[in-house]
C-alpha cells in the first residue's frame, strides 16, 4: 500500500472518479496543486514517482528564491506554474 508523504496525499475513493496523489504545496500565502492520476501514468507507483519528482522541482525553486515584502515573487509563482503544467 502506497501512502501519502509530505505534500502528497494518496485520493482512493471509491464514490469518486479520480483515484492517484495530489501534489499540494503551500508557502507565504501562495498555494500550488497538482493532481496526477493513476491513468494517466499507467499505475499509482508511476504516478506517485512522477509526483516526488515534480515535488522536488517546485520546493527547489521556491526554497531558493528571493521573498519580497514577504510573499513569493510574481516570476517564482509563474516558474511554479510552468513547472506543475509540464508535469
Amino acid at each position: 500500500m502506497l501512502k501519502s508523504q509530505k505534500n502528497l496525499t494518496r485520493f482512493t475513493y471509491e464514490t469518486t472518479a479520480f483515484e492517484g496523489w495530489r501534489l499540494c504545496v503551500s508557502r507565504t500565502g501562495t498555494t500550488f496543486t497538482k493532481y496526477f492520476s493513476d491513468k494517466g501514468y499507467g499505475c499509482p507507483r508511476d504516478s506517485l514517482r512522477a509526483a516526488e519528482k515534480t515535488r522536488a522541482k517546485l520546493l527547489r525553486l521556491i526554497d531558493n528564491s528571493r521573498r519580497i515584502n514577504g510573499r513569493l515573487s510574481k516570476a517564482t509563482i509563474e516558474k511554479a506554474q510552468k513547472i506543475l503544467e509540464a508535469a
